[in-house]
C-alpha cells in the first residue's frame, strides 16, 4: 500500500513558482483588458462616439504577431530536439516580429493622427490609443523576455532537460498574441 502512495506522488510534479507567478499575472493582464473592454462599451452606449475606419496597419500587425506564434512554437519544438541552432533562429525571428508590430502598431497611430483622431479628441480615440498603448507596454516586456531567451539559447541554456525560462517566454508570448487578436477582432466589431 505504502508503494502505491509513493507511485501517487511521483506522478504529480509541483508547478514551478516562476509558471504559477506567471499564470497570476496573466490573469490580472487579462482583468485589465476586460475591465477595459466593458468600458468602452459602457461609454459608447452613452452617444458622442466617433466612428472611423481602423488602420490598415492593424491587419498587417495582426498577420505579423501571428507569425510570431509560429516562430515561437518552432523554438520550443527545437528546445525538444536539443537543437540550439534552430532555437537561437527561431526566437531571432520572433523578436524580429515582435519589433515589426511595435513598428506598425505605431504607424497606425499615425495614420489615426492623419484622420484627426487623437488620444484625448474624442472618447472612441482615446479607449483605441489606451487599448493598443497598453497592449504595446506589455508586448515589449515580451520583448525583452525574447532577448533574454534569445541570450540565454546562444549561451546553449535551453533544451530538452531545460526548457521552463523558454516555456514561461512562450506563455508570454502567446498570451500576447491571443490578447491582440481578441482587442483586433474587439475593435472591428464595435468601432
Amino acid at each position: 500500500m505504502e508503494m502505491t502512495i509513493n507511485n501517487k506522488e511521483e506522478r504529480y510534479e509541483r508547478m514551478p513558482t516562476s509558471k504559477m507567478l506567471l499564470w497570476i499575472a496573466l490573469a490580472s493582464i487579462t482583468m485589465l483588458f476586460a475591465g477595459l473592454t466593458s468600458a468602452y462599451i459602457v461609454r459608447q452606449a452613452e452617444g458622442n462616439w466617433l466612428v472611423f475606419e481602423l488602420p490598415k496597419m492593424f491587419w498587417v500587425s495582426t498577420i505579423m504577431i501571428a507569425l510570431s506564434s509560429f516562430s515561437m512554437n518552432w523554438a520550443i519544438q527545437a528546445a525538444k530536439k536539443d537543437n540550439t541552432k534552430a532555437i537561437v533562429q527561431a526566437l531571432l525571428i520572433t523578436t524580429l516580429l515582435g519589433f515589426g508590430f511595435v513598428v506598425t502598431q505605431y504607424l497606425a497611430w499615425g495614420s489615426l493622427y492623419a484622420q484627426g483622431i487623437y488620444f484625448s479628441g474624442n472618447p472612441a480615440g482615446s479607449f483605441l490609443f489606451v487599448l493598443t498603448g497598453f497592449h504595446i507596454a506589455h508586448l515589449l516586456g515580451g520583448i525583452i523576455a525574447l532577448v533574454v531567451s534569445l541570450y540565454k539559447s546562444s549561451r546553449k541554456a535551453y533544451g530538452s532537460t531545460n526548457m521552463l525560462g523558454l516555456q514561461n517566454c512562450a506563455l508570454y508570448w502567446h498570451f500576447l498574441d491571443g490578447l491582440w487578436i481578441y482587442l483586433f477582432i474587439f475593435l472591428l466589431l464595435e468601432h
